[in-house]
């Protein structure tokens, strides 16, 4: 089972804030449109899944080493070097996602001791404000697995993970 969640948690979190974007906005068009009319909790909606599918889709991306990268050099260097190079990439990243974690608490803190809400919604900010907290914390987990993973590559000799190519 925590294979599963493992695997799968970015994408069926990203589908559930992807289909609730598409299903408002298609909503609101319509209202909009036939209606004459609108409502401001669909626009609220969809800003917040969109903010939630930014910061969810990163954390997908560090998983499957899919963030954009100058990856020429890795073709000229041994299966040795380049599992270094993943090691202090991830070292790098692991240690600004930490540091920007921290930070993102204090926005988090003052709409809580201050009980900001939303303007359509009216529900806490924080709930809306945590995307940033949770996706530099999914981050951290998969940078994490991946420094692991990479290490015992490096220890192995076997080829270290390069992720799924879009294009060859």
């Amino acid at each position: 089972m925590l294979r599963l969640i493992d695997r799968n948690a970015e994408k069926w979190a990203l589908l559930v804030f992807y289909t609730m974007l598409v299903i408002t906005m298609a909503v609101e068009v319509l209202r909009r449109e036939v209606f004459a009319w609108s409502s401001i909790w669909g626009e609220e909606i969809v800003r917040y899944s969109f903010i939630y599918l930014a910061w969810i889709g990163a954390a997908a991306a560090v998983k499957e080493r899919a963030h954009i990268r100058i990856d020429v050099i890795f073709n000229y260097v041994p299966p040795a070097a380049k599992a270094m190079l993943y090691i202090f990439g991830d070292l790098v990243m692991l240690v600004i996602a930490v540091f920007a974690l921290w930070l993102s608490f204090e926005a988090v803190e003052i709409s809580w001791r201050f009980g900001s809400v939303s303007h359509g919604l009216r529900v806490s900010m924080v709930w809306f404000l945590m995307a940033v907290p949770i996706g530099f914390s999914l981050m951290i987990f998969r940078l994490v697995q991946s420094l692991v993973r990479d290490v015992r590559a490096l220890r192995d000799g076997t080829a270290v993970y390069e992720g799924e190519r879009l294009f060859d």
